[in-house]
């Protein structure tokens, strides 16, 4: 049976680029749009037009260049924002309006001051008016997470019947469980008027470190559409990360579900995205950290070496990565150390390599981490005690 798709809607042009210090100019963004072009994303949300000049100016050269992907732009509900969105995304082959406003309780009394009714009209209203500009509307209800079900449908239904074609839930403030996001999907799926009609999307934020599952739990339960960003960068903790959601799909392939990205364009793109914004990805970070394919524990690298997948689910060589590293520290083994020294042009006997290894964890203890010049010494010292 064929996999169902998932829409990947990369939002690191907007949502990511919201990090404090972490400013693109028109031209980083443009190589980084055609990076993302390239990747396979769907959907490139390329920024909010009415915000700045800089930023109107942005999503008007993205919507020039991209040849593949929807370009989308965000905007509130209202009507100087959305006419500012249609004019920067008039050049784009597919272009999509984003627009939507907040639904919870919270945002209903303390960010508007308006009723449930006042919401879904002003919902509608701008859903109705973008429909004027563009065929492919968006409709995000913000902070759904913490939004009554009941009254989220309502919307929902009211979104469609203006003629949204994709419905956004966001997850804004990243307060749910995996199981209580997947619930409010499913519910939705089940009770919104018209829901064929629309797609689902997962918009999920990662403040107790859910983002990514709750994603996967979005689309187990309805959602065809994740919205994510390379890295995971984003607002306070970030947004779902791309490539987590990417590899996690096409690893559990029993799911039944898979994404059109180009999977080994994504430790490139993971460097790209950190070098031009200037932000660091963390060693430990699943799939492009530096360490994701790194082995320093005698046992790991033992069972590495011997048979790659013994520790390691994901090929490295599915996202770009050249090789696994073999990392050599006091807690590695003879095997790790006969390995690297093969690498480096040196075929050790089980004799040799008991005597270099006495040498080695001498080395290593001082060392936080043995390399390959360090090996050459060791070994080059330790055959002064084979000859005599």
């Amino acid at each position: 049976m064929k996999n169902q798709k998932i829409q990947i809607f990369d939002t690191t042009l907007r949502d990511g680029e919201q990090v404090p210090g972490c400013k693109l100019n028109t031209e980083q963004k443009l190589i980084i749009a055609r990076r993302l072009d390239e990747l396979g994303v769907d959907v490139i949300e390329a920024g909010f037009p009415v915000s700045s000049p800089g930023d109107y100016t942005s999503v008007e050269a993205i919507s020039k260049l991209v040849k593949n992907a929807s370009v989308c732009a965000l905007t509130r509900a209202v009507k100087n924002d959305i006419e500012v969105a249609a004019q920067a995304l008039k050049s784009a082959k597919k272009p999509r309006i984003h627009t939507g406003i907040g639904t919870s309780d919270s945002h209903l009394k303390h960010k508007f001051n308006a009723s449930r009714e006042q919401i879904i009209e002003r919902a509608a209203e701008a859903i109705t008016y973008a429909k004027t500009f563009v065929d492919d509307v968006e409709f995000y209800a913000e902070d759904a997470g913490r939004t009554d079900n009941e009254f989220l449908a309502k919307v929902c239904s009211e979104a469609i019947k203006a003629g949204a074609t994709v419905l956004n839930i966001p997850d804004t403030t990243g307060y749910c469980l995996p199981e209580e996001y997947g619930a409010k999907i499913k519910y939705l799926k089940e009770n919104v008027i018209g829901i064929e009609r629309a797609i689902l999307s997962c918009h999920c934020h990662n403040d107790l470190g859910l983002a990514t599952a709750n994603s996967i739990s979005g689309i187990i339960n309805g959602a065809r559409q994740i919205e994510c960003t390379i890295n995971g960068i984003g607002e306070r903790a970030g947004n779902t990360a791309l490539e987590e959601v990417v590899m996690i799909l096409r690893q559990h392939s029993k799911l039944g579900f898979d994404t059109n990205i180009n999977s080994k364009l994504l430790s490139d793109t993971s460097k790209l995205v950190s070098e031009s914004m200037g932000m660091f990805v963390q060693a430990n970070k699943a799939i492009i950290g530096s360490n994701a394919f790194a082995h320093s524990s005698g046992i790991h690298q033992d069972g590495v070496i011997k048979n790659r997948e013994t520790y390691e689910i994901i090929n490295p060589a599915d996202v770009g990565v050249t090789e696994s590293s073999i990392i050599l520290t006091a807690r590695s083994g003879r095997a790790a150390l006969a390995y690297r020294a093969k690498k480096i042009g040196y075929e050790l006997t089980k004799l040799q390599l008991d005597i270099v290894y006495q040498e080695f964890l001498k080395f290593a203890d001082k060392k936080r981490e043995v390399i390959d010049q360090d090996v050459h010494r060791i070994i080059e010292m330790s055959k002064v005690g084979l000859l005599a």
